[in-house]
Parts: structure tokens; sequence; C-alpha cells
């Protein structure tokens, strides 16, 4: 047995699990709005429409702005989170920041739950000084700071990809503030360890987590769990696994991807197709990331045929393929040297506009051209150029062997 397995083992009891609502939801808040208010402002619906029909950066900013005179629609959680995604999507960063910034001068931003909202926006914008400073700033404004809006920043930061600082903030801020950590607190400092590769440390946390009179929830569960399978900690996985069916914790499609995964890359065929029929016997629907992790145990036992049976159940399911399918299935193709298999599969997704990464793209370019099979590479760029979601350049500068 592993020292985490170990130390998985020391740190549970068998008290049961209920859930808890997720920091998303915890940041959400519900914004009155009186009937004289409501009968002069344009309908939230309407405002909404406005600023999401509108597919220049710079006038969907100005739109935004002006929508955000009506308090109507600024109680729409949803236009903010869809706006700043746009925003971040298109790199512009400047406009995020203009309309986030544009918020401080309504009385809103007394609220706990608005600002909340900000510092989680400038989170997944990776804007974490921004998230900071209306943090900072919320006294000033006579609003108060709770466990609530602590989470937000928290999440900012991990957002941000500053794991590090999660951890400081989680030490350092409920004393000073007088703040007690919740379970997204620890769920999102969990989270952070992960992501930082502080597994064992992760791991001990569930136990803290008890003793402060918590209770880890399937979010905690899920994230130690496809960490451990992730970084290959398989012994691990399946104790947490076990933990959890032995503490009756209510599995989610999660769960059971993130095993599916580890038994993929552990090459445990006849478990992975048992539990991915369990998966349907359970009632919950597999997703395109539980047919990600077939193709990948199919993948990982040289049975080409097999994964691509797989691939084509993700259509049946009523799914489209996503990146990292094609990620897998390519590059397997040409290793097992099944170049026109590669080349048709590459046809159907730019008739049917799947979205492959560049470099999936790229490589399979490079080996088709290293095959010798350069006619067939060109045709392939070709293709690619006359399809307008792929915006970059393929090349052809590898060389024949």
């Amino acid at each position: 047995m592993s020292s985490l397995s170990r130390l998985l083992r020391a740190t549970f009891n068998t008290s049961s699990i209920r859930r808890f609502s997720s920091a998303a939801t915890a940041i959400s808040e519900t914004t009155s709005t009186n009937a004289v208010t409501a009968a002069i402002s344009p309908s939230k619906k309407s405002l909404t429409r406005i600023v999401n029909g509108e597919k220049n950066p710079k006038r969907i900013v100005e739109k935004f702005k002006k929508a955000c005179e009506s308090e109507r629609f600024r109680a729409n959680i949803a236009v903010y989170d869809r706006t700043v995604r746009r925003l971040v999507a298109a790199k512009k960063l400047q406009f995020v920041e203009e309309i986030l910034e544009e918020q401080k001068k309504y009385r809103d931003m007394s609220k706990e739950g608005f600002a909340a909202r900000i510092i989680s926006l400038y989170g997944k914008a990776g804007m974490f000084e921004k998230a900071q400073k209306v943090f900072d700033e919320m006294p000033e404004r006579n609003c108060k700071r709770s466990v609530l809006s602590f989470n937000a920043l928290l999440s900012a930061y991990g957002l941000s990809k500053k794991f590090d600082v999660v951890e400081e903030l989680f030490n350092e801020l409920p004393g000073k503030l007088s703040i007690k950590p919740d379970i997204v607190s620890y769920n999102t400092l969990i989270k952070a360890l992960c992501e930082k590769d502080s597994l064992s440390e992760a791991v001990a946390l569930l136990g803290e987590i008890e003793k402060k009179g918590l209770k880890p929830d399937i979010v905690t569960f899920n994230t130690v769990l496809l960490s451990s399978y992730l970084k290959g900690e398989f012994e691990l996985g399946e104790e947490i696994w076990a933990k959890m069916v032995e503490k009756n914790v209510l599995i989610d499609i999660r769960t059971y991807n993130a095993r599916l995964l580890g038994l993929a890359n552990k090459v445990k065929s006849k478990e992975l197709v048992n539990l991915f029929e369990e998966l349907k016997a359970s009632g919950i629907k597999p997703d395109v990331f539980s047919f990600n992790a077939m193709i990948r145990g199919s993948i990982n036992e040289v049975k080409m045929d097999e994964a691509e049976s797989w691939y084509r159940e993700i259509e049946k399911h009523g799914y489209r393929p996503d990146k990292a399918t094609f990620a897998l299935l390519l590059p397997a193709m040409c290793k097992a040297g099944d170049f026109e298999a590669a080349i048709e599969l590459l046809k159907e997704t730019f008739s049917k506009r799947y979205l492959v990464g560049q470099g999936t793209l790229q490589l399979v370019v490079d080996e088709l051209v290293k095959g010798s099979k350069r006619e067939e590479a060109e045709e392939i760029v070709e293709i690619a150029k006359t399809n307008d979601f792929l915006k970059f350049k393929l090349n052809l500068s590898s060389q024949e062997e």
C-alpha cells in the first residue's frame, strides 16, 4: 500500500456524506426590483439580447455598459459571465476591466453577493490583482466580507493558476477577518493543492474537514479522485472510490469518468468495460468524456477497430466529438500506419465542422509527409484552408524519410 493510500485510510471516518452547493451557487444572489422600475425599464430579456447579439468587442462593451443602467439587467448573472468569457476569448482584457470597473458606480457594490460576482469574473479573466482590489475595497463601500466573498477571492486566484496564493490566503485571511472556511473554501484549496502536485496534502485535508465539523461532498471526492488517477496513483484512486461507495456518496458522471480514465490508463480492459456497463445501468447517461476514456483504453491495447467503434458511439448518443477525441484517435491511427483511416477521419471532421486542435492537425500532416504521402498531406492542408473556423496555418516543412 502506497504512503498516500495509508494517509487516505487514516484521514477518513465513517460519517455520512451530504451534498453542498457549488462555489458558483454560493456566490449567486437575487436582486429585487420594485414595481416602478419594472414598469419604466426595458425588460432584462431584451437588454440581454442586445448585448448577446453584438459581435464587435468594442460595441459589446458599449451596449453592456448602457444596459447596466437597468437594475434588472445587473441582476442577470448569466449575461455578465457570458460577456466576460466572450471578451476573454477575443483577448480584450482591457474591455473586461472597463465593464467590471463600471460596476463600482452602482450601489449594488455594497452588497456582498454582487461584489463577490465581480471578484469571480475577474478571476475567470485571470485578472487576480483586480479581483484582490475589489475584495480590499469592500470595507470602503460598507460591504461586509464573509466566507462568500472569501471563497470568490480564493476561486479567482485558483482560476488564475496562483495556487500558492490560494494556500497562503486560506491560512491567513480567516484569522484576520474572523471568517470560518466552509466546504467550498476547502474544495477550492484542495483543487489548488492537486494542481500544484501536492496530492498528499490534499488527501490529508479530508480528515481536517471532518475535524472542523464539515463533511466532504461530491466535489471534494471527485477532485482528489481524478487527481489520483491523472497522477498515476491508481491504488489511491481505487481507495477513494471504495470509500465513496462505503459512505454512500451520490456518485455522478464526473466520478465515473475519473475512474474510467484511471482504468484506461492502467490498461484494465475488463474492469473498464464492466464500469461502463455499470454507468449505463445506473441511469446516468455517458458523455463525450466517458467515450474518450473508452477510446483511450482501446488505443492502449492497440485495438484500433474497437477505438473507432467507440468513436461512432459518441454521435449515436447525441454528442459531438471534441478536440481530445481527435487528439487520441488521429495520432494513434498514424502510429498504426493506417494513414487512409486518418485522412478519412480528418475529412469527416472538416465536413461536419468538428473542432480539431492545431497540434493534432500538424502532427497528422507531419506523419503523412514522413510516410511519403506528401500529396495527401497537401490535400489536408488545402481542405483546412477552405474552412473558416480554422484560423491557423499548417506547414509542410517536414522532410520525407
